[in-house]
């Protein structure tokens, strides 16, 4: 289950989004939705995957989040964090988006998209 506010920038302003704006969207949705489904087949204790960004500065603003059950479940995958973070840059380039730096678009955290 991706967490997402559609049609909106952020919780925050509830902006409408412009045309480019809402295909950046679907890039997102589709990359973080086969990302979570191969994550909850690989990853005990992994609950749902979600992510923020800010489409005026997409895709430096790309924060993707994979929520765990409990601090154990997160402590486990943390040595994978890496492996997941080349998958996302990997699952974007297919898209035409290039990520400078993975390691600033994927993290592994207890917190919901509402916390």
């Amino acid at each position: 289950m991706i967490a997402l506010y559609p049609n909106f920038v952020s919780r925050t302003s509830m902006k409408k989004l412009s045309k480019v704006q809402l295909k950046q969207q679907a890039l997102v949705l589709s990359v973080a939705e086969a990302l979570e489904e191969q994550a909850r087949a690989e990853i005990p204790g992994m609950l749902q995957c979600w992510f923020d960004v800010e489409y005026h500065l997409f895709p430096g603003s790309l924060l993707l989040c994979f929520q765990f059950e409990n601090d154990q479940a997160l402590k486990d995958a943390e040595p994978h964090i890496l492996k997941w973070q080349k998958r996302l840059s990997a699952a974007m380039l297919k898209k035409g988006v290039i990520l400078k730096d993975m390691r600033k678009h994927l993290t592994f955290t207890l917190k919901g998209p509402e916390d």
